[in-house]
């Protein structure tokens, strides 16, 4: 992604000449932030969030924990400068081609926060289940449209989800505890 580099400097060129004030952000730091937004159709403060709360944005933009992030009003400036240069739209078609070149293609994504909340348990008889686990519907079902829309079919993919979760989560505190007991 070197042909980047030149267009990033062509927007973001130090206009004054005194050295006072914050350190200058690297651009390719901001251009990143901007690539997070766009395929996560975030906000400026929302990509500044995320980028805090989320370890896997905080490396892609190649920042550490003990950095400051970029606040929402310098993403903001920065996209505005890139705009007034005219190169934002080639700087995202060189990041597009940079990705297909390394056989990747870029797809909006969505961040979901899911909230579980208790609900009635299903008391379904073991035939009923039966069914349901085969992806077919018990028989009488269709006939009650209001006992079907109280009815979770996928109900146990949350549960297997949180299962898989957990042993990440193990699995994770496990390697951290051996780097961790290796460092000391």
């Amino acid at each position: 992604m070197g042909g980047i580099h030149p267009l990033l400097e062509k927007a973001y060129s130090k206009e004054g000449k005194s050295n006072a004030g914050r350190k200058r952000i690297d651009p390719l730091i901001l251009f990143k932030m901007l690539v997070l937004q766009q395929l996560f159709n975030l906000s400026d403060e929302e990509v500044e969030f995320q980028v805090n709360d989320r370890r896997s944005f905080e490396e892609f933009v190649g920042l550490g924990v003990m950095n400051d992030i970029p606040d929402a009003t310098t993403v903001a400036f920065f996209r505005e400068r890139l705009r007034k240069a005219n190169v934002i739209d080639e700087l995202f078609e060189m990041f597009e081609n940079y990705l297909r070149d390394q056989g990747l293609e870029a797809h909006g994504g969505q961040i979901i926060d899911a909230t579980l909340v208790p609900v009635p348990k299903q008391r379904n008889s073991r035939e009923e289940n039966k069914e349901i686990k085969a992806n077919r519907l018990p028989d009488g079902w269709n006939e009650s449209p209001k006992r079907l829309q109280q009815k979770d079919l996928d109900a146990r993919w949350v549960k297997k989800m949180i299962s898989i979760t957990i042993v990440i989560r193990i699995a994770f505190a496990l390697m951290l505890s051996t780097v961790l007991s290796d460092a000391l």
